[in-house]
């Protein structure tokens, strides 16, 4: 053979990892051994495949840094393997290797997204310098993407409000699991923000450019939930009187979103958990299976253990879901958040209803002390949809700010009255918080008024100079005990 190799030498297995990984896609052995001794004497991982079926099946396992393809081979042509590649997979570099040194192949090759080609039989030295330059480069521009990509995912989620430790947690392991194409189940109360949180992983995954695809599959009829995620032929059932194309097939390349993925069919996750592992799925009354790469993203109020023991949920299923879990907390236990995500949703329904706006197109609205403390004080069973419905409410009654405690939904103002902590000597608690000194301060003015007012609310209210309704709400709220007035 023309072309001569190198000997390899004793140890080369320590650097192969830091040169790169190279996958040789050639049917000819003695093409696939020289190529082997080449790039392992420099350094290089060489992985080998000898044909197209088993070199695209290696691509869809493994991430390489270079691919060297030929151009010719018995069951598909390296332009077939190109294009094949190509449609999902616009990053690798792939050097097309030909016998044929035409400028028409070359050219060819380059329109189809070949970076290279290189006619038999090669030079080793320029093959082995365009390799290196081609992979350096790739590299270094992965290290700037992930650099850049850190930094966006540390300091940019503009959906995602929250500053306490428990959400800065979750939001450091969404930059770190976004970039992977593991599959990830959220969990995590209703309202907690679940689908926010799949956005952003996709919003931060070399996937963003591709599609992200909900499926509510709660809200989806059983008997067609598996037409949605499939797709159908026509003909496929009665009413199917064309073709269409599933969820999963409008989401290749991208993310698919499963929402409240504890309530689909056992059947249906049998087809599900194939899609999972081999990539491949068949459309209702198709016989031929489409290909598909997806990213998939799961989430469940519910626990998938207790359906798994219970039978109701698949285990082998469970166990793919789950490779990444993020728990997300409730608004219960990161009460430190709700003052940032009231001024969110301020300027979110402002801007919705373009009212009391600044010039920097942010809210002017501010809820009054009292009515914050009872925001404060709230378990938020609804999470953080509630706050947001409570919110839009105040948005939506408020004339301009502050914004009193009348606006607040019923629920909210005939909850428990507020705790103030105090001393054995009846004072404040040495710790206390500005919503409790506030609070205390309220309280005492409250009741000199009434006790000035001979303990009549009407008048009590005129002297504050606020409505009746407020200082029934403040006496509810404060704990106020109400004495008859005397005769």
């Amino acid at each position: 053979m023309a072309t001569s190799v190198p000997d390899l030498p004793p140890d080369v297995t320590s650097e192969a990892a830091s040169r790169g990984r190279i996958l040789v896609i050639d049917d000819e052995p003695d093409i696939r051994e020289s190529l082997e001794i080449l790039l392992s004497a420099e350094g290089y991982r060489v992985d080998l495949a000898s044909n197209a079926t088993e070199g695209l099946k290696r691509l869809e396992n493994s991430t390489f840094d270079l691919v060297l393809l030929d151009l010719m081979m018995p069951d598909k042509s390296g332009m077939q393997v190109l294009e094949e590649i190509r449609g999902r997979d616009r990053e690798t570099p792939i050097f097309l290797i030909t016998a044929y040194g035409s400028v028409e192949v070359a050219v060819n090759a380059l329109k189809r997204g070949a970076n290279d080609y290189f006619s038999k039989p090669w030079d080793n030295e320029k093959l082995l310098i365009e390799i290196e330059h081609m992979i350096s480069k790739r590299q270094l521009e992965q290290e700037n993407t992930e650099l850049k990509r850190a930094l966006r995912q540390r300091y940019s989620f503009p959906n995602i409000v929250g500053k306490s430790d428990r959400m800065l947690k979750i939001l450091d392991l969404v930059g770190q699991v976004a970039a992977s194409r593991a599959t990830i189940l959220i969990t995590g109360e209703t309202g907690t923000g679940k689908e926010l949180i799949a956005n952003a992983i996709h919003a931060h995954s070399a996937r963003a450019d591709h599609p992200f695809v909900p499926v509510h599959s709660g809200s989806v009829p059983p008997d067609l939930l598996e037409s949605a995620l499939f797709g159908h032929v026509k003909g496929a059932y009665t009413g199917a009187i064309s073709s269409r194309k599933g969820y999963f097939e409008t989401a290749n390349r991208g993310t698919i979103f499963f929402d409240e993925i504890g309530t689909i069919s056992l059947e249906t996750q049998t087809k599900l958990l194939r899609v999972i592992q081999e990539r491949e799925f068949m459309p209702l009354g198709s016989t031929e299976t489409v290909r598909v790469d997806v990213r998939i993203v799961a989430a469940t109020n519910a626990d998938l253990k207790k359906l798994v023991e219970e039978g109701r949920f698949r285990e082998d299923l469970y166990y793919r879901l789950n490779v990444i879990n993020l728990a997300l907390p409730p608004l219960r236990e990161r009460k430190e958040d709700i003052p940032a995500l009231v001024d969110h949703f301020f300027t979110k329904y402002c801007r919705e209803n373009e009212k009391l706006l600044d010039e920097n197109n942010r809210s002017r609205l501010y809820f009054e002390p009292d009515a914050m403390q009872i925001l404060m004080d709230h378990t938020w069973p609804g999470n953080v949809r509630e706050l947001e419905n409570v919110v839009e409410r105040a948005v939506v009654l408020a004339a301009q700010p502050p914004v009193s405690a009348d606006v607040l939904p019923e629920h909210l103002l005939d909850a428990r009255g507020l705790r103030i902590r105090r001393d054995e000597s009846g004072k404040l608690a040495s710790d206390a918080s500005l919503f409790e000194i506030v609070a205390d301060f309220e309280r005492r003015k409250i009741i000199e008024q009434l006790e000035t007012s001979d303990w009549s609310q009407t008048a009590a209210a005129e002297a504050l100079r606020i409505p009746l309704s407020t200082l029934n709400q403040k006496i509810k709220r404060l704990n106020i005990e109400v004495r008859k007035r005397s005769a």
